[in-house]
């Protein structure tokens, strides 16, 4: 039985090495440096990332640099003031079961704002669509929500909200 053993693992070797030295492996190319600063024909303030008229994807991560004890949100946070963004969460509307709304809340998980206590601020979002627009919500599917993003605290229902977005557009989330 050893006997066996070892000429299957002797062949087991054999089969990895030959398999390892048939792969061919080319070097990286070095993908050339973007150049630092707005891209062209952006505006003068525009983030280094964002194209002009492309809204800045912002993660919940950012979010929570809001120090919503304080009001004062972090550097990077504070420069987004004002500006178009991109945020990915679940939409909770402010009416019951509804789904087609111009106003409710953006959070980062499903389930957020249905328990007790709420989320912090900085974990809430409050979407208003613009003039005439309509957001088509379903709170198990995630959304992107694109508008004008203000650093303010707003009393919702559900309690205190770190943000406001005019929205824009509404759409369903896609990796």
């Amino acid at each position: 039985m050893i006997g066996v053993s070892r000429k299957l693992l002797f062949i087991s070797v054999a089969l990895l090495v030959v398999v390892s030295l048939s792969v061919v492996r080319e070097s990286p190319k070095a993908s050339p440096k973007p150049a630092p600063g707005p891209p062209v024909g952006a505006p003068p303030d525009a983030p280094p990332d964002a194209p002009a008229n492309e809204p800045v994807k912002v993660g919940w991560h950012l979010l929570a640099s809001l120090d919503y004890r304080t009001g004062k949100p972090g550097k990077e946070l504070a420069e987004l003031d004002g500006k178009l963004v991109k945020v990915p969460g679940f939409a909770v509307p402010l009416e019951d079961w509804a789904s087609s709304v111009t106003e409710f809340l953006l959070v980062p998980y499903v389930g957020a704002c249905i328990h007790t206590p709420p989320p912090p601020p900085n974990q809430l979002i409050y979407i208003e669509m613009e003039k005439d627009k309509w957001a088509f919500l379903n709170g198990w599917n995630p959304v992107w929500v694109e508008g004008v993003i203000k650093i303010e605290m707003t009393k919702s229902v559900y309690g205190y909200v770190g943000f406001t977005i005019t929205g824009k557009r509404v759409y369903p989330y896609e990796y």
